[in-house]
């Protein structure tokens, strides 16, 4: 099990305040203090016009009592005021603390988007399997942390400012009790108060010892609901696959196996709810009629009147849900905690990832050719690949890369592009040298076709004749006047107009190496042939680096690469690869023919 995995499940409260901390020392913290004091400010004085009614029980009651009509309609007029004042602050204390929350999660939000995406961090994360599901943790954790943090930490101090504030008003208005025990006088003064916090501890104890399960359910449950979002999202991405394998059977028994997960976590969750409800619901009900139950000794002996008890009442309420805020708020805690020990986890996959060193060394310098030294690959496993490569990629090359499937081809690649930190060796990159990467499957950003086409850069970059002249050159002529529709274009394009909207990008961004992994192998050989001349041609200075399996594209290149079994055999019973590089044959004539008919489309 990894660190992270490990810190999913539990999070002491240095991490959380690692968590919690940052955006207080940011540069938005004078602002973030401000609204903080500001809902500080109103939630104690929530609590000072709370004291305020309490002593309003006392002379409205014994108004009632005494038959007092000039001191009744006085205190009705008082509580109107105070209730509107009571009102104008509750609503401006919510306000304000939902201002301050979405101010929070999005500095946050930003934070860890920044965090997750810089350095590949979210490519090395998903290879490791450090975290699941981090997009969760990003749009949902994060929401619980900041909305749980802020509303469970108000609430506490608001309980203890009111137990403070109330406690000595208890004290002194419910006075001694006096009783014979054993023979002897016993006298408890301020018996309320110790009521209350014997009422509220036992309630306390039960409600920690029932509901201790929530926080690990909650944690499962989380994890089980983003585990069945993402296999939704994954048949919608993949629909045309699916549909043509008519795969749905498969696909339905594998979400109805992800929901029954959910199903049996949540029947737990209800079991553990049921049980704590029966014990915080009788102990919210029997608080109700508890302190006149043991105030009403002193009450029918004429010790305090109507109106004292009711303010003992009142008195004792305070004190009691002041002491019962952990019971109050047990099941807010059980989920700001799983989302607390899930986005630890996620915190410290991100630092793990971000500061792994890499046993590849990637640099830029003033080399003139693209260098491998001893370059040795392994898989994430630390499984080793490759034996030790050691090449040169000169400025105008043309390379084909070659060798069976699973040999570390694409994985060179990877590497030499800076997200494959696993293995030995060095890599030189020409300092000035801009590169550009074609996976076999492309990514296209949903949005419109001149955005994807623009891709990584924003829509706009590139004119719409240069765009549009390249669609030309590509056979996308029928997109040409499709540049402003939004669309999800990888699933609305078949993967051979995806691959030919990749070689568009490379006309576009115009980078002096180009790699090309499988980036043809969903055209047909006359476009493929096309597009390689196409790419002598507009790119005649530029280097091209291949990886295919067809015969048929190695006329576009001078140099072969194979990747060869060298008969030393690895850890996991594969064979370690070599390379072994050859001179092809030039074909300048076929070449020249091919870029020709390109230029006359």
């Amino acid at each position: 099990m990894t660190a992270a995995r490990q810190s999913d499940r539990t999070t002491n409260w240095r991490a959380v305040w690692r968590l919690i901390k940052p955006y207080w020392v940011s540069e938005e913290k004078w602002k973030a203090r401000g609204l903080l004091a500001t809902v500080v400010v109103l939630a104690l004085g929530m609590v000072y016009l709370n004291v305020l009614f309490n002593e309003w029980n006392r002379v409205f009651y014994n108004a009632l009592e005494s038959k007092d009509f000039v001191t009744f309609k006085a205190q009705l007029w008082r509580f109107s005021y105070l209730a509107f004042i009571y009102i104008a602050v509750a609503i401006y204390k919510v306000y304000l603390t939902q201002a301050l929350e979405i101010r929070w999660r999005g500095w946050m939000t930003r934070q860890y988007m920044d965090g997750w995406l810089s350095r590949q961090v979210y490519y090395r994360i998903e290879q490791a399997s450090a975290a699941d599901n981090p997009d969760q943790r990003i749009a949902e954790d994060l929401k619980f942390l900041t909305s749980g943090s802020l509303t469970l930490s108000l609430g506490l101090l608001s309980s203890v400012v009111t137990l403070v504030s109330f406690v000595g008003i208890l004290w002194s208005v419910s006075g001694p009790l006096a009783f014979m025990l054993g023979g002897r006088d016993w006298v408890i003064p301020g018996y309320m108060v110790w009521f209350a916090l014997a009422y509220a501890g036992i309630g306390s104890f039960l409600v920690a010892r029932i509901g201790k399960p929530l926080v690990q359910q909650n944690f499962l449950q989380q994890r089980f609901e983003a585990d069945f979002r993402f296999g939704l999202i994954r048949i919608r991405e993949n629909a045309e696959s699916v549909a043509l394998y008519r795969g749905e059977a498969q696909e339905h028994a594998q979400l109805d196996s992800r929901f029954e997960r959910i199903r049996e976590n949540w029947w737990q969750i209800m079991r553990t709810t049921k049980r704590l409800n029966v014990a915080s619901t009788f102990y919210a009900q029997f608080a109700i009629i508890f302190p006149f139950l043991v105030g009403a000794p002193r009450y029918f002996s004429g010790a305090i009147t109507l109106g004292g008890l009711m303010q003992i009442s009142s008195a004792f309420g305070q004190v009691q849900s002041a002491l019962s805020w952990f019971i109050d708020a047990f099941t807010s805690l059980a989920e700001w905690k799983a989302s607390v020990n899930r986005l630890a986890g996620f915190n410290l996959a991100i630092d793990t990832a971000s500061h792994a060193s890499s046993g590849i060394a990637v640099a830029r310098n003033g080399v003139q050719d693209l260098t491998l030294s001893d370059v040795a690959l392994q898989l994430p496993s630390g499984v080793p690949l490759t034996g030790p490569l050691s090449a040169a990629i000169g400025a105008g090359q043309r390379i084909l890369v070659a060798g069976p499937s699973g040999c570390g081809k694409s994985t060179l690649f990877r590497a030499i592009a800076g997200i494959w930190p696993y293995g030995s060796g060095d890599i030189a990159i020409p300092a000035a040298a801009t590169m550009l990467f074609l996976p076999q499957r492309g990514y296209l950003p949903i949005g419109s076709l001149r955005a994807a086409v623009s891709y990584p850069l924003a829509a706009g970059s590139y004119g719409d004749e240069d765009i549009v002249r390249y669609f030309g050159l590509c056979r996308l002529d029928h997109l040409a006047t499709r540049l402003d529709d939004a669309d999800n274009w990888s699933q609305r394009l078949s993967p051979g107009e995806q691959q030919r909207l990749a070689f568009v990008r490379v006309l576009l961004i115009r980078p002096d190496i180009v790699f090309l992994d499988e980036a043809t192998s969903a055209m047909d050989g006359d476009t493929e042939a096309a597009l390689y001349s196409l790419l002598a041609n507009q790119l005649a200075g530029s280097t091209i680096v291949s990886i295919a399996h067809r015969e048929t594209v190695v006329q576009y290149h001078d140099l072969r690469w194979q990747f060869v079994a060298d008969g030393v055999q690895a850890s996991d019973g594969g064979w370690l690869y070599r390379i072994d590089a050859s001179v092809l044959p030039a074909r300048r004539q076929d070449f020249a023919s091919h870029a020709s008919a390109s230029r006359t489309q």
